[in-house]
């Protein structure tokens, strides 16, 4: 399912199968995850995409061959490629284990192509292997809900009372970890959805309720996952003294103007950008542990436009994944 132009729905097409280059894999997609970065990149926030564009970055595939310079990877290898699609391993950033803001950096299905697709490849220093006793479908919320909402989660140190603002795809695999790790968490909705609020108390929620309404108690930490800058200024009334508020998207809608008072106490903001293979690794080693449950609503691959129109208008309980091969059912 091919983007040929922003603001415009994605469209069947079929394209020659991809070859890998070196120190690539070609892998044969089972099933890819929608994230609303993908809707970001369709509606044209995100500006500078490359067009054509095959969207997906929470894909689960099989390697079925490997260029020039790859020995970690073989064919048969399960494999899950995440939003970092490549970096320059040089600059600054990397060199100094920060490689998610490499300046050069790539990202699947935005500059390079992804998993909306029976064919990808991708760079085999950004293939996770997935973990064992994930079917297909069940791994790919992993792969960006997951890795890029650990990375958030990680940024609230050891906040007792969490607070997670819109109840989507990761914030229903953080809840998981959250509980796991004996935090309180306390999910903020859209007002009047009162099934993600029902979702969220049925996952360990302490409380649930309108993102418009205060919690009962102060908070340690909040994250925002819903891309609205509005939140900002009420997650930092909902924070206690020293609370942090992590912005966890890559896209925001602008962040009004707010009292300096709010601020005070040393409450900070922070932005979340991307991954690192760290982070893969840890959150993938601790998946299982938990064991986070993902929850998905299955599109096959030809229905990707109206797994797009159902996040947007926010019906999904848990993730979105289109189910690109049949076997994605299997294990």
């Amino acid at each position: 399912m091919i983007l040929e132009a922003q603001r415009r729905p994605l469209l069947p097409a079929d394209v020659p199968e991809p070859v890998p280059g070196r120190g690539q894999a070609l892998v044969r997609v089972r099933a890819c995850g929608v994230c609303r970065t993908d809707l970001h990149i369709l509606d044209g926030d995100l500006t500078e995409p490359k067009l054509p564009l095959v969207l997906g970055h929470q894909v689960v595939g099989v390697v079925e061959s490997v260029g020039e310079a790859v020995d970690s990877t073989r064919p048969g290898d399960r494999v899950g490629i995440p939003w970092l699609g490549w970096t320059c391993g040089v600059c600054r950033y990397c060199r100094s284990g920060r490689e998610n803001l490499c300046d050069r950096a790539r990202f699947t299905g935005y500059d390079v192509d992804g998993g909306y697709a029976q064919w990808t490849v991708a760079d085999v220093r950004y293939c996770f292997p997935v973990p064992d006793g994930y079917r297909d479908l069940q791994a790919a919320p992993l792969l960006c809900a997951g890795l890029i909402g650990f990375r958030a989660y990680r940024m609230t140190g050891d906040a007792g009372r969490l607070g997670l603002y819109g109840f989507g795809a990761a914030a229903h695999i953080l809840i998981q970890v959250a509980g796991h790790e004996g935090r309180a968490v306390y999910a903020f909705t859209r007002p009047g959805d009162t099934d993600a609020q029902q979702f969220a108390l049925e996952l360990g929620a302490v409380w649930a309720g309108a993102s418009t309404d205060p919690p009962p108690e102060e908070l340690d930490a909040a994250i925002i996952f819903a891309p609205a800058g509005d939140l900002v200024p009420v997650a930092l009334r909902s924070v206690a003294k020293g609370g942090i508020v992590v912005c966890g998207g890559i896209h925001m809608t602008d962040i009004p103007s707010f009292g300096y008072d709010i601020l005070w106490g040393e409450r900070t903001v922070r932005s979340v950008a991307n991954l690192t293979r760290q982070d893969g690794m840890e959150f993938l080693r601790l998946a299982p542990a938990v064991p986070v449950v993902t929850h998905v609503q299955t599109f096959p691959l030809e229905a990707a436009n109206d797994a797009l129109a159902s996040l947007r208008a926010g019906t999904v309980r848990g993730q979105n994944v289109i189910v690109v091969d049949d076997r994605s059912s299997q294990p």
